[in-house]
């Protein structure tokens, strides 16, 4: 089969109240380096309202070009209108690949989107490579509970397209000197195909477990001894300014939501600061934040692995650390 008419590879900037999520601009990253690897232009594609500035970021962070789709009911994001805008682009411009965030909102278009143009979907990507055989897209992914890696590939469908996780590339180098082509299409979908509303925005909830966006991250793990525990993870992070993470074994054990996993099997997150209280350092949690700038591990075990990875290691019990470092940080707060 031949797919000579699909060309260029696609990051969808994904945007809200005209701010693009951190994700598509780390996607622009390795983006820019397989499309010079394909000979092919990197382009970004922005639905919203106001997103003068995104736009702009965009060819800062390596876009050859950029497809605009705005209007006022882009503002906050909506599957049927977000879909519908999608679809149309990639209809009309066949890009050969489409690389979108894994965020709740990428997870719900990627695949709608994909099964409209009745192509294939890889989730949940943590590594973008081109298959030297075949020239097709090679999705990495975890598999059977994060205890495997599959590479996958796509070959009998256009275009390939891949949710990639937040926090596993980094945004590149902005160049504010770069120039690119903007083209604004204007596309709407009929107020009466719209089946679904937003009638409020809770900021408090949206952003309650926004780990992928955080610079401090303070994470616990089954060093906590029980769930009641974690107000000493809360009360860190409070002081800091910082969200609240965890091991796999907190959320198995049922102590806090897998919304605040780290790992192979939750999010990937590369703050600037990560706090690792009482994790021991499994391969399946370091995959998720071993990116970070700096990392801290607090933890009676000196030979824990997670001493392996950390820039700055505090060896002793957390239940006494930890209050000393909200005390010292209050501290330095009101000197």
């Amino acid at each position: 089969m031949s797919f000579e008419e699909y060309k260029n590879l696609w990051v969808f900037l994904e945007t809200e109240e005209g701010k693009a999520k951190n994700v598509g601009y780390e996607l622009l990253t390795p983006g820019r380096r397989l499309a010079d690897e394909t000979g092919e232009k990197l382009v970004a594609v922005v639905i919203g309202k106001d997103t003068e500035e995104v736009v702009k970021n965009a060819v800062a962070y390596g876009a050859d070009q950029v497809l605009v789709v705005e209007g006022y009911e882009y503002f906050n994001y909506n599957t049927d209108t977000f879909s519908y805008a999608l679809e149309q682009l990639i209809t009309k411009y066949k890009p050969s690949i489409v690389l979108i965030g894994a965020t709740n909102n990428g997870r719900d278009i990627g695949p709608r989107v994909a099964c409209r143009l009745r192509t294939g979907l890889t989730a949940d990507c943590t590594g973008l490579d081109i298959d030297e055989e075949t020239g097709n897209m090679a999705w990495t992914r975890p598999a059977f509970g994060g205890n495997l890696m599959a590479r996958i590939l796509c070959p009998d469908t256009r275009p390939q397209m891949g949710t990639v996780r937040p926090g596993v590339f980094k945004k590149g180098e902005k160049d504010e000197t770069r120039t690119a082509e903007v083209i604004y299409e204007d596309i709407h979908l009929e107020a009466d195909k719209v089946k679904t509303k937003l009638l409020e925005r809770v900021k408090e909830v949206a952003e309650a477990v926004n780990l992928e966006e955080a610079e401090i991250i303070v994470s616990g793990g089954r060093g906590l001894g029980e769930a009641k525990n974690f107000s000493y993870i809360r009360e860190l992070a409070e002081v800091l300014g910082g969200a609240v993470g965890s091991s796999r074994a907190a959320v198995d054990a049922g102590w806090i939501p897998h919304a605040h996993q780290v790992g192979q099997t939750g999010k990937t997150v590369a703050p600037k600061i990560y706090i690792a209280c009482g994790i021991s350092g499994a391969i399946q949690h370091l995959a998720g934040m071993s990116g970070s700038d700096t990392i801290i591990a607090i933890n009676k075990d000196p030979e824990a692995p997670i001493f392996d990875v950390a820039d700055y290691g505090i060896v002793g019990n957390l239940f006494d650390v930890i209050p000393a470092l909200i005390e010292e940080i209050k501290t330095l707060k009101n000197s």
